[in-house]
């Protein structure tokens, strides 16, 4: 469980850095704001996205599961919110964040057996 909580802070981290890095509405002053921005929006995930997926359920189902990628993006804007020093600036920036985020979580699942941790 620890390994599994630690490859998702791993892959969060390296997906915000980039989106850091190549979206102009993502704004992090260092490594250590993404580490712990990354951290924080694991946190949030594992806390809220459960409740807000079972709430938006018909939402999800209508749009084909693309309003997942909206709850996501609002967790991370809640994230920036939260911690000040690690900023999005829209909601079009953190929807493309998240799937920044997403296609680091994709690779690094790919190349790290996840069933195995």
């Amino acid at each position: 469980m620890i390994k599994r909580f630690l490859f998702t802070w791993l892959a969060n981290f390296i997906g915000l850095l980039l989106g850091s890095i190549f979206l102009s509405g993502i704004n992090a002053s260092g490594l250590w704001v993404v580490l712990i921005a990354s951290l924080l929006f694991g946190i949030i995930n594992a806390l809220l996205k459960p409740v807000l997926v079972i709430l938006s359920l018909p939402f999800i189902v209508i749009t084909f599961g693309l309003f997942s990628l909206l709850i996501n993006a609002s967790l991370l804007y809640i994230t920036s919110a939260i911690y000040k020093p690690f900023h999005v600036t829209s909601i079009g920036a953190a929807v493309a964040a998240v799937i920044v985020v997403w296609l680091a979580n994709y690779i690094m699942s790919f190349i790290i057996d996840r069933e195995k941790l």
